[in-house]
């Protein structure tokens, strides 16, 4: 099989042809069809954050598949099934966070494309307990970006607390930001959209955006304020200056959720304006299965478009030139079929 192997954090990704596993004891089997280019596998082949994985491995955790076989342990999993192969691989299921529906913190948590083998090769090992059923009706390149960007955002804005009604400020509509803005107009909320760029602030107007603002000239937190300030702000831009300003157009009993990964990501807090404004800084890391079920969903029903575009898994490279230009409009996904 080919796969998009890591051989060590300084150098290009190298497409080689490995042997296809076999699934063992709860594992599955999956023959991909998609798996979608997240800034994650971009940081996970750099080397770039505290807790590293282990050159050589294969990146990505956007991946839809068909279960082709499965382990002893797995036979709960139907052989053709559909599946999301999702960033949390595995987790213990008995700590705490595990039984009290967040698993995404589970300190025994195995992550896929970055502790285990990801998706960006034609089969995968999964976890038959970990994967998520894709439903009827779903484009797999639609399902892709959404096993990631999607319920990331779906989540973060669940953990802002975004009610009916609220100003909700989304900064950066790419990959994930695209989606946060739809998923704040689902929950009810005054959108409000920041960005640097022309295609972006455009597609932010295209997608229902109640108001748009160009970070280049205009001063976000002033924009924000004329509006009665920002409820919940939810950061996906990398960029610490974009955190600053997200922070700064919060109101009073804001929410800020941070989202977005920079390697060297940082966020000085005024304690006195905190304090006495009564802010929230929190962050937001993925969703849960139950959560990746729901934006599936709302897929079906809908509610959400994907903005992607189809690439070849051998210019995997060109493919990160892309992401680290700006030049990708929103999510890139490697078509396996």
């Amino acid at each position: 099989m080919k796969a998009a192997v890591v051989p060590g954090f300084t150098e290009p990704l190298a497409v080689e042809d490995r042997e296809i596993p076999a699934p063992t004891g709860r594992q599955a089997l999956v023959r991909m069809e998609t798996s979608g280019l997240c800034h994650t596998d971009i940081h996970a082949a750099r080397g770039d954050w505290p807790v590293k994985p282990s050159p050589p491995f294969v990146p990505g955790h956007e991946g839809i598949g068909i279960v082709e076989a499965t382990g002893p342990e797995a036979g709960h999993l139907a052989v053709g099934a559909r599946v999301a192969v999702p960033w949390l691989g595995t987790a213990c299921g008995h700590c705490d966070h595990c039984v009290s529906g967040w698993e995404t913190l589970c300190l025994q948590q195995q992550n896929t494309g970055y502790s285990v083998d990801g998706t960006h090769s034609e089969y995968a090992l999964a976890d038959a307990d970990y994967v998520v059923a894709v439903p009827e009706g779903i484009d797999p390149l639609d399902a892709a970006p959404l096993t990631c960007a999607g319920v990331t955002t779906y989540k973060a804005v669940k953990v802002g607390g975004t009610r009916p009604g609220q100003r909700v400020l989304v900064s950066g509509i790419g990959g994930l930001g695209h989606l946060a803005l739809q998923y704040a107009r689902i929950f009810g909320g005054e959108t409000i959209a920041v960005d640097i760029t022309d295609e972006k602030l455009a597609l932010a107007r295209e997608l229902g955006a109640d108001h748009v603002i160009d970070a280049r000239d205009q001063d976000v937190a002033e924009e924000v304020a004329r509006l009665g300030g920002a409820d919940v702000a939810i950061s996906t831009a990398v960029d610490n200056d974009s955190f600053r300003a997200a922070y700064s157009a919060l109101r009073r009993g804001g929410t800020l959720v941070l989202v977005a990964l920079p390697a060297e990501g940082s966020l000085e807090l005024p304690v006195f304006e905190t304090v006495l404004s009564g802010k929230t800084v929190v962050g937001s890391i993925v969703g849960t299965r139950q959560d990746l079920a729901e934006v599936f969903r709302l897929h079906r029903l809908g509610r959400t478009r994907v903005i992607r575009e189809t690439r070849r898994l051998e210019d995997i490279n060109l493919a990160i030139d892309e992401v680290l230009s700006g030049k990708a409009t929103a999510r890139l996904v490697f078509d396996l079929r």
